[in-house]
């Protein structure tokens, strides 16, 4: 054991391994680098508090404790890591790389890699979860919650081992010809494995969309109305987001595989493709606010506090203004009704 990790804590591995990959090495702090930095963080930083504002709505609310609500919220969170990973990333990218042990380098790494695996989790438990409701007609009650807790701490589970596969062994310290250009420590075969993992499980989920539309075009029963309709259209567009941010990462991974060492120039600039992805995460909230209106009132509660308690400070001391009205958690719609145990929802009252 003490041979397989003696490299672990050697601090001129990096160094080596970006030598063996790239062409020149960019060690230059130049102003151009440290506005990128800055925009960056700043990016990660709205990524994290949309994400937070998603979960603090979610879990305040039994209102969006359904089925449906679980798994995007468990979405929020893996896009609330990313922008925390990202930030790391960053900021342990350019110089300080080379001064990382191969330890610290995959721990950084492989952060990114394991918010991305419960990212792509998340997405086939909301298909799985919509094929259930749609195609299958079944209700989810509250004797299911513990399954939807277990499927959601598996998918994390999961994400941890496949995240963590190069630090346990699979990387290719001592075996240089093995290595990744855009991720040096890495061996092109783990990455390849990743990808393609990734891209069988959108291809399923893709699938299960398609299952599910067909279901609903052929069917006459009520849960083909077009609150539905809406609901579906929804959760596909979060698909969409997430392919579109993220195929050209994936390409350039497929890309790294297929390219004999240094020769592949596009490969150098690899991280640009990755800061693209990582809009999924910053647009990934917007979707949900935009088309539920019950998660954007209960997301922008604490904002109208805030402007309530300012309007309060402003009037001090004049006449009174009219008084604000407390925020409901759920719309006119379902007042002096009982919660819809279904995860379908009304349209124009909860689209998610």
């Amino acid at each position: 054991m003490g041979s397989l990790y003696s490299e672990y804590l050697s601090p001129s591995k990096v160094l080596e391994h970006y030598n063996y990959t790239k062409e020149t090495l960019d060690t230059q702090e130049s102003t151009s680098r440290w506005v990128a930095l800055a925009v960056i963080v700043l990016i990660c930083f709205t990524i994290v508090v949309e994400n937070l504002m998603v979960l603090i709505a979610v879990a305040r609310n039994s209102k969006f404790h359904s089925a449906m609500y679980l798994f995007l919220g468990n979405l929020a969170a893996s896009d609330l890591l990313t922008g925390v990973a990202f930030v790391a990333n960053t900021l342990l990218s350019g110089p300080v790389t080379l001064g990382l042990t191969p330890l610290e380098w995959f721990a950084r790494e492989g952060s990114a890699f394991i918010t991305l695996s419960a990212s792509v989790f998340s997405l086939l438990a909301i298909a799985i979860e919509r094929h259930v409701a749609i195609a299958k007609v079944k209700l989810y009650g509250s004797d299911k919650s513990c399954r939807m807790l277990l499927l959601i701490v598996a998918s994390w589970l999961i994400s941890l081992v496949l995240g963590g596969l190069p630090i346990l062994g699979w990387n290719c310290l001592g075996h240089l010809e093995a290595c990744s250009t855009v991720l040096p420590l890495y061996t092109k075969h783990y990455v390849l494995c990743v990808v393609t993992i990734f891209s069988v499980i959108l291809l399923a989920i893709v699938a299960l969309y398609v299952r599910i539309y067909c279901v609903v075009r052929s069917s006459h029963v009520d849960v083909t109305g077009p609150q539905t309709l809406a609901l579906l259209k929804t959760v596909t567009i979060v698909l969409g987001v997430f392919i579109v941010c993220w195929l050209p990462a994936f390409s350039i991974l497929l890309l790294d595989y297929a390219c004999p060492v240094r020769s592949c120039p596009v490969l150098y600039k690899a991280h640009y493709f990755f800061a693209f992805a990582t809009l999924n995460s910053l647009l990934n909230p917007v979707i949900y606010t935009w088309r539920s209106r019950d998660l954007r009132r209960e997301v922008l509660r604490p904002l109208q506090c805030c402007r309530r308690a300012a309007g309060v400070q402003g009037r001090r001391g004049g006449t009174p203004g009219h008084r604000l009205l407390p925020l409901r958690s759920s719309s006119s719609l379902e007042r002096g009704t009982h919660m819809p145990t279904s995860p379908t929802f009304l349209e124009g009252n909860t689209m998610v």
